[in-house]
């Protein structure tokens, strides 16, 4: 098993510490811990390893499953790995549409075969056609990411069913990473609701502002979940204690947390589009809390856009050829609203000194 370096978190770890503002986050702005108890007792293991089984049987209720078909996991990286452990083996082909975290792709290409499905802009639709196309006899798994990082598109649910079954009418499965499902106003229903071999990815990182309780879980068929709780004996073992504890009461006010989030990715979702309209730059306006813009005139390609962001005003923005478009960056703006203000700012500054 082989797998490829993270470009993204490369990027970052060569800028982001010493950056004064970090505009290509892509989750909402994390909430503080004081609001919640952090005493979760004695700091021993998670038992079972697999997650409280109350407690997955509460997430289990969400997909109409058992907490059997529940697993949690260490954020909803670990939950994607672990999907693509159970389901994908030497000799498999599988299916993913990009542009997208590069995890997504990345994790099968080191097991298995890889087609992609390209979405293309303006407006990134998917076509369950193109997707029945790049479908082969040995197809394990079909991969998507809704709403989409890093272009905001998401998916309708005609488009959704189509593919669950199509991959069910091929005896793969669909993997959906839906870890900003529920910054939109009307989510669909999770993947693993849909059907048999629907598998559904997901945390309280981008959604709920919880990035540092890596706190996720992955739902699906119980010979995948199975699979996943073998493979987790050599990960992470267990959750952690500290974000199960912690998870328990963010999801006991989870409506009044999702009403504070999305309102604030919906007045900032409208102040970056008056910011891109003021510069001429073209975007599929978003669910979540990514933008895909294009990168201003002036510069050779999203490289030394960033590049030159970043070394003259101290703001990351990511380079959208580490999502396969040059010509675009990602700019998150889920972040508190005077730093986005800032950043905006800034960034506005180089764009002015290279017309």
């Amino acid at each position: 098993m082989r797998i490829e370096p993270f470009e993204l978190e490369r990027w970052f770890g060569k800028y982001e510490h010493d950056a004064d503002i970090m505009l290509a986050e892509s989750g909402i702005r994390s909430l503080p811990a004081s609001r919640f108890d952090t005493d979760p007792g004695e700091l021993g293991y998670v038992i079972p390893t697999d997650g409280d089984p109350e407690f997955r049987e509460e997430i289990a209720a969400r997909y109409g499953r058992s907490a059997d078909e529940v697993v949690f996991t260490c954020g909803t990286q670990e939950a994607n790995l672990l999907a693509m452990l159970a389901t994908l083996d030497d000799g498999d082909h599988a299916v993913v549409v990009t542009p997208t975290y590069q995890s997504l792709h990345a994790l099968p290409r080191s097991i298995a075969d890889v087609s992609t499905v390209e979405l293309a802009p303006p407006e990134w639709n998917l076509d369950p056609d193109v997707v029945a196309d790049a479908i082969e006899p040995n197809t394990r798994l079909v991969v998507v990411n809704n709403p989409n990082n890093p272009t905001g598109t998401y998916h309708s649910r005609e488009t959704i069913d189509a593919i669950a079954d199509l991959a069910a009418d091929n005896d793969a499965y669909l993997l959906c990473d839906e870890v900003y499902r529920l910054l939109a106003e009307d989510s669909l229903p999770p993947v693993a609701s849909l059907g048999p071999r629907g598998i559904s990815t997901t945390s309280l990182t981008k959604a709920h502002g919880l990035a540092g309780l890596r706190f996720g879980w992955l739902a699906g068929p119980p010979e995948i979940v199975d699979a996943a709780r073998r493979w987790k004996d050599y990960t992470t073992i267990s959750p952690s204690i500290f974000g199960q504890h912690v998870a328990r009461q963010a999801l006991a006010e989870e409506d009044t947390i999702l009403d504070e989030n999305r309102a604030l990715a919906q007045e900032h979702r409208e102040r970056v589009g008056e910011f891109l309209a003021a510069y001429g730059l073209d975007w599929h306006e978003p669910v979540g809390v990514n933008a895909f813009p294009t990168v201003p005139e002036g510069f050779d390609d999203s490289r030394e856009f960033c590049r030159t962001v970043v070394e003259e005003e101290s703001v990351v923005l990511a380079p959208g050829d580490l999502f396969g478009f040059d010509d675009r960056f990602r700019l998150g703006f889920g972040l508190p609203t005077d730093e986005l203000e800032a950043g905006l700012e800034r960034v506005g500054r180089v764009v002015e000194n290279a017309r």
